[in-house]
């Protein structure tokens, strides 16, 4: 018998009208079971870890991914897989702090969750749960055939540090803008093995140590000084940028003197573009070689989501800025194309 544990976080999913207010409220997971008797008719032992209290997932913390990861940790070895109910809002970045947490996974863990409650008539809600306990169970030749962290939303598979959330409105919630899907389900569930991260050869480890003390630099045409060394200036240990096509920014000497001043004060610079598609190459064009030269690091096609909880995993690990550094541009995950 496959055992699969479901740690239900929250998220619409597992929300309902309130009565009084018309808002949208969390419920626990005894009700989700009730409306959704299919769970009965899987050949599955399935057992449920729920969060108390329930969390909304704009309230999802570093704190809480930790204790996500130690669940895992501690039952890792009693189920063959892991599906986490989770809101979507901030699903891509849970799925890729965990991807960096759970080194050398060999089993899968399947973020899922729903635009619509799971008591509405139309909801996502039970498509999205069955099918990501089906492909948290599924295995060949005897071994797991996702061993990684990902989300499954609308009949797509992705993995979970490649994933963004691009839309509020659609069932189609989730786009992985520089990766191919890992599975599709139709009529039958069709996996793409090239795509999947191959079995780890060495020993499953959990690092629970984050450091998320960032700063976010997002130029735009007639960015001030001030603006720029509110960032550069901060106590931040690293500062995402998020620069112009495939890395660029203004050559102004005032703002290339910022970031000098910033990388020689010690703090860690990885440069992302603003575009959904695409990647970083430093010193393509005359306005990123600069930054090549002074240390500016490239994120490549690393998603925001990846980049900022891949700087809070190597910060939080107490590694050398020389080391962290390397190891940016370096994929660990799957996270990167270099």
């Amino acid at each position: 018998m496959t055992n699969i544990l479901i740690i239900y976080t929250g998220g619409t999913i597992g929300m309902v009208n309130d009565p009084k207010t018309g808002a949208l409220i969390p419920f626990d997971f005894k009700q989700i079971q009730q409306n959704v008797p299919e769970l009965g008719r899987l050949n599955y032992n399935l057992d449920v870890y729920s969060f108390d209290p329930i969390l909304d997932s704009s309230n999802m913390t570093p704190e809480i991914w930790a204790d996500i990861a130690k669940l895992i940790r501690d039952k890792y070895d009693d189920f063959d897989g892991f599906v986490i109910l989770h809101g979507s809002d901030t699903m891509a970045f849970t799925a890729s702090a965990l991807s960096f947490m759970l080194e050398n996974l060999s089993k899968p863990v399947v973020l899922t969750g729903s635009q619509l409650p799971i008591g509405e008539i139309r909801t996502d809600a039970k498509e999205n749960l069955i099918t990501a306990l089906e492909i948290a169970a599924t295995k060949k030749k005897g071994k797991a055939m996702i061993p990684e962290v990902c989300i499954y939303f609308d009949y797509q598979l992705f993995r979970g540090n490649r994933s963004i959330k691009y839309n509020s409105e659609k069932f189609e919630a989730f786009r992985s803008p520089n990766y191919p899907i890992l599975a599709e389900a139709g009529v039958t569930l069709s996996f793409f093995n090239n795509y999947i991260l191959p079995q780890p050869l060495e020993d499953f480890k959990v690092h629970l140590e984050l450091n998320p003390n960032i700063g976010v630099l997002k130029l735009y045409p007639g960015i001030s000084p001030q603006a720029v060394k509110a960032i550069t200036l901060s106590s931040v240990d690293a500062i995402v940028m998020e620069t112009f096509g495939s890395g660029n920014t203004t050559t102004a000497e005032w703002f290339t003197d910022c970031l000098e001043e910033a990388i020689k004060n010690g703090k860690i610079i990885v440069d992302i573009t603003q575009c959904q598609r695409g990647s970083v190459e430093l010193g393509m064009y005359q306005t990123s070689k600069k930054l090549q030269q002074m240390g500016v690091l490239s994120g490549y096609d690393m998603t925001f989501e990846a980049t900022t909880t891949k700087l809070m995993y190597l910060m939080g690990q107490g590694l050398e800025k020389t080391e962290i550094a390397r190891l940016i541009e370096k994929p660990l995950r799957g996270e990167l194309t270099v």
